[in-house]
């Protein structure tokens, strides 16, 4: 015949059990989640922002001449200016050619939706700090995302504790992400 007590105190550690898996899958994987894709989404940034400087130093070396890229065409026109031919995306890869008069100034995207005209200079020196700012905030997602995998890993360990479970030899564990 088994002990009400004894019973009583596995029900307690089952539910106990049941409550650390829900915080581990309900909670902290989501926000796991929500750190890296946020992390990704800066990494996506700063990959437009390299692109967009590597446009404009193509567009500085090669402007005395006439230039060939797989986006742009610079051509000169009769009083002397530089025009710029390119293919823009407007959306689900549909491209169409725009034409612009005068490709020493451009808008960059600052943030929030606004965009600002800048000359290559500027933009250059913009893009750089940018990238610089948003690197530093990929360390920091980074770093949340190490400081919830931990926390994950000690709900584990609580658990296992909790259940009495031996600990897995080193060989046996794998990453939780």
């Amino acid at each position: 015949m088994s002990d009400p007590a004894n019973a009583n105190a596995n029900a307690n550690v089952d539910e106990k059990v049941l409550q650390y898996e829900h915080f581990i899958n309900e909670v902290l994987k989501r926000d796991l989640q929500k750190v890296l894709e946020h992390r990704d989404s800066v990494y996506e940034k700063i990959s437009q922002y390299l692109q967009l400087k590597n446009t404009i130093l193509s567009l500085q070396s090669d402007s005395l001449s006439s230039v060939r890229n797989e986006d742009f065409n610079m051509l000169r026109n009769e009083a002397g200016s530089h025009k710029l031919k390119a293919d823009v995306d407007l959306g689900c890869n549909f491209y169409v050619q725009a034409e612009v008069e005068d490709p020493s100034r451009i808008f960059v995207a600052v943030g929030y939706g606004f965009f600002v005209e800048m000359t290559h200079d500027e933009a250059l020196r913009f893009i750089e700090k940018k990238t610089s700012q948003l690197t530093a905030f990929t360390e920091q997602l980074t770093k949340d995302s190490a400081e919830i995998k931990a926390n994950i890993r000690m709900v584990l360990e609580g658990l296992r504790e909790l259940q009495g479970l031996s600990d897995l030899p080193e060989r046996r564990r794998r990453e939780v992400f």
